[in-house]
């Protein structure tokens, strides 16, 4: 997992799922494309994965975008995308409440061919929870 917070996610005014922007931080990347530094400059420098990662998150990328990166996080990917759809706040169980559901996917995906594989009734395997 990520050694930053994770941004929440906001829809903008066109629909689109966007990490929240750090109004300060976009301040400070657009004076610095004045001065000619801007994504691709800071994209060939030397900074740690989780520092990008969290940087993507500060200047607002959409989630689609972020989900494309080179060094994005499918856990943080998906635990934001939890905590926004689940309107869970805070990231530990925003990621319990993915992992669980990852699970619950898991069990349900597995019953049938452990049923055909022991050869018994899908109802035999117990758990209405799958």
């Amino acid at each position: 997992m990520n050694n930053h917070p994770i941004q929440p996610l906001v829809l903008d005014e066109h629909g689109t799922l966007r990490f929240k922007e750090n109004k300060i931080v976009f301040y400070l990347l657009e004076e610095c494309r004045k001065h000619g530094v801007g994504l691709n400059e800071l994209y060939v420098m030397d900074f740690d994965v989780d520092d990008r990662q969290q940087f993507a998150q500060l200047i607002g990328y959409s989630l689609q975008g972020y989900g494309t990166l080179s060094y994005f996080s499918q856990a943080v990917f998906d635990t934001a995308k939890t905590m926004h759809e689940e309107e869970i706040r805070d990231e530990k169980d925003a990621r319990i409440a993915h992992l669980e559901m990852q699970l619950f996917n898991i069990k349900a995906g597995l019953r049938s061919p452990v049923a055909q594989l022991f050869g018994i009734c899908e109802s035999d395997l117990g758990g209405s929870e799958v």
